[in-house]
């Protein structure tokens, strides 16, 4: 499915160890994974050595794809370099539109740790801004990467965005024979509390229900027959992190923008808490503008 995987690197440790992750994606899909640094622009960096201007930030991006190079000459995966100038989030999504990438694979955190990759955080402007799928993926001493993906989750509420995300995902699936567990739902802000309530949660129900349907149907025309249908209630995010917990997933799939279209990675958005909490890597699709 991927030809050519954008990797941004930076120097933590987060970083290195999802390269190690992405690697195996590269060798399963027979890849060329590219390393990127891009020297932040925002910062001040610019200083004089020995009587010559440089700019700090791109010398140490050539030491950090060095060595993020040796770590893919290791694993057998063929690579390319590059070091550029500019503002992160969006020199990542504009160097890959232009050059082509099929994805992007990137840490929900980096050298400064919390405060820069989450709120207003370069993962999340790169998820919220690509026109490229977006693989994003963090690590917790506790947690470990698995691949090949065994088991996917693909969540739908049934928005044309949400089913572009999952015939992604379906086709990831296939390709390597995973099982798919498809999850809507019901999400427990848009029932109300007057005598309304239950007629309205029984059509929500009945439309989380469908949109599961639809997905499960598509799947067996990509040749995906191991499927299990979800259909919860309560607060999506919520809900995505117990359904990853309960059937041991190992990838979610799911766009990033729903059925209320405005709600496209803004603050508390379902995709941005699952990018940021989940403990497997996130599969986000973007929305054609």
């Amino acid at each position: 499915m991927y030809e050519n995987i954008l990797f941004p690197v930076d120097d933590s440790e987060d970083s290195s160890e999802i390269l190690h992750h992405v690697g195996e994606l590269a060798n399963w899909a027979d890849a060329t994974i590219h390393l990127l640094f891009v020297a932040d622009t925002t910062r001040d960096s610019v200083t004089v050595v020995e009587n010559t201007v440089v700019d700090a930030l791109v010398q140490e991006g050539e030491g950090i794809v060095e060595d993020a190079s040796k770590t893919l000459s290791t694993l057998g995966v063929e690579y390319e370099t590059d070091v550029v100038q500019g503002n992160p989030a969006p020199t990542i999504v504009e160097y890959a539109d232009r050059y082509g990438h099929d994805i992007i694979a990137m840490s929900t955190h980096g050298r400064r740790g919390v405060s820069r990759y989450l709120q207003g955080s370069v993962s999340e402007k790169v998820v919220r801004l690509s026109s490229v799928p977006v693989l994003t993926a963090r690590m917790q001493p506790d947690e470990q990467l698995v691949f090949p993906y065994e088991n996917a989750l693909i969540t739908t509420d049934g928005s044309a965005d949400a089913t572009r995300a999952a015939q992604h995902g379906l086709a990831l699936a296939e390709s390597l024979g995973a099982t798919v567990h498809v999850l809507s739902v019901v999400d427990d802000a848009s029932l109300g509390l007057d005598i309304r309530s239950t007629i309205s949660g029984e059509e929500h129900e009945q439309a989380a229900t469908e949109a599961a349907k639809e997905i499960i149907e598509d799947a067996e025309t990509y040749g995906v027959t191991d499927t299990v249908q979800h259909i919860e209630q309560g607060d999506p995010a919520d809900v995505i992190l117990d359904c990853i917990d309960a059937n041991d997933i190992h990838v979610v799939v799911m766009g990033t923008t729903g059925r209320r279209g405005t709600d496209r990675i803004l603050l508390g958005s379902v995709a941005e808490k699952t990018v940021r909490l989940a403990p497997v890597p996130v599969l986000t699709i973007g929305g054609v503008e």
